[in-house]
């Protein structure tokens, strides 16, 4: 899980902004699934949504490793 929460973190960061229907399609999940995982980025402060169903990354610091 932790996995897929980074690969959409950096999916996000790369596309600049996407749609959470998106999401689910590109990483072969639900939109429930990925709503799930797109709330603990965004409790974490590193991804937010502007506009409904729209999400995007924040200016926060992350080092990925």
């Amino acid at each position: 899980m932790l996995d897929r929460i980074k690969a959409v973190y950096l999916f996000i960061n790369e596309q600049e902004t996407v749609s959470t229907a998106q999401l689910a399609e590109e990483f072969g999940t639900t939109d429930r699934t990925m709503q799930r995982d797109l709330k603990v980025l965004e409790y974490n402060g590193l991804v937010m949504s502007p506009n409904r169903g729209k999400w995007t990354t924040t200016a926060k610091k992350v080092k990925v490793s």
